[in-house]
């Protein structure tokens, strides 16, 4: 994956590339503007990309840039009141259809969350994916067992957990009919923001195609304390977040209250 420089015969020599990184610079002996050797700086973020009007840049590696109408205006394709109305609409699901969702939707997921932001565009995630019953109880039964190890968890979670077995087969996982992982061998603190951007991406772009998801901490708890567990979804990254994921089996007529809170420095 790389940036290989620019296309002459379609750039305007606007000189937007040149405010947009510091590894464009223009040559005076050629009187043309350059892309320096990106093999130590450049860390692939697209903004040269998405900035050129012409088109100029050429990369290989990188995937497709996507154009569309009022790119560069986001305001203009939704606005304020109806996105604030779709993040107050997000509920966490605990009740799920038995239907699977079609490898289309899923697709269309994923591909949210590959454009979700990383630091420094490092982007070492991996995707995964349970829709097996089998597998996803396999997992119920160990995530329990090791939760159950902890005083900590036992005492806080035990009989929830007997409750809920009463009513789910996987109580874990609500009987959700897919589990996701995101996980990465990156071992950093960051990391973890950077999985949990990624997933609400995901999150946010299930509930537009009519699905219902919900965080799962219960599993990332388990998988911290016993990283044998990863073995059974497939997991080898140090740090992992997981969702739950199906058609949700409730409806809600309103959007809970959730208490305003001060802010420092807004006055």
């Amino acid at each position: 994956m790389s940036i290989l420089g620019i296309n002459y015969e379609e750039c305007n020599n606007c000189n937007l590339c040149l405010t947009t990184c510091i590894l464009f610079r223009r040559d005076q002996e050629q009187d043309k503007i350059v892309f320096n050797d990106p093999t130590e700086f450049c860390n692939l973020c697209g903004q040269c990309i998405a900035r050129c009007p012409q088109d100029a840049i050429l990369y290989e590696g990188m995937g497709e840039a996507y154009s569309y109408e009022d790119v560069g205006k986001p305001e203009k394709i939704a606005s304020y009141d109806p996105i604030y109305k779709f993040l107050r609409a997000n509920r966490s699901i605990r009740r799920y259809r038995l239907r699977k969702v079609s490898k289309d939707t899923l697709q269309k997921v994923f591909d949210a969350m590959l454009n979700a932001p990383t630091a420094e565009n490092a982007r070492t995630e991996n995707f995964t994916i349970l829709s097996g019953k089998e597998q996803i109880k396999k997992l119920n039964d160990a995530v329990i067992e090791e939760l159950m190890k902890q005083p900590q968890a036992r005492d806080k979670y035990g009989t929830l957990l007997k409750l809920l077995g009463k009513v789910f087969n996987s109580p874990i996982f609500f009987d959700a009919p897919h589990v996701i992982f995101v996980d990465s061998p990156d071992d950093s603190e960051m990391e973890l923001m950077n999985i949990g951007i990624i997933i609400t991406y995901g999150r946010l772009a299930a509930q537009a195609l009519g699905l219902g998801t919900c965080w799962n901490g219960w599993t990332q708890m388990a998988m911290m304390n016993n990283p044998e567990i990863k073995k059974i979804a497939n997991i080898k990254g140090k740090k992992v977040g997981i969702f739950i994921l199906g058609y949700p089996a409730v409806k809600f007529y309103r959007s809970p209250p959730r208490a305003p809170k001060k802010i420092d420095g807004l006055e």
